[in-house]
């Protein structure tokens, strides 16, 4: 049984650590459900979760939404 994270089954990772910031994403803003979606779809957190060598599928989702969040914090400021 091969027990190796690579880039094809990275994916499996996935699901489980969005859904949970999806759900944080909307109670902390109001956001409605797609609008929250395409907000961490579209972050750069997700994009470095679902490259394997960013090894950000360590983490667990709370750590990956206050990623998520001091980056968007960054942005924001002027």
């Amino acid at each position: 049984m091969n027990l190796e994270v690579t880039q094809d089954n990275l994916y499996l990772f996935l699901a489980g650590k969005t859904a949970w910031m999806v759900d944080r994403l909307r109670e902390a803003t109001g956001i409605s459900l797609s609008e929250a979606f395409s907000r961490i779809y579209s972050s750069a957190t997700y994009k470095k979760l679902e490259r394997e060598d960013s090894k950000y599928w360590h983490l667990g989702p709370v750590a990956l939404y206050e990623i998520f969040c001091e980056e968007n914090e960054k942005k924001e400021k002027p």
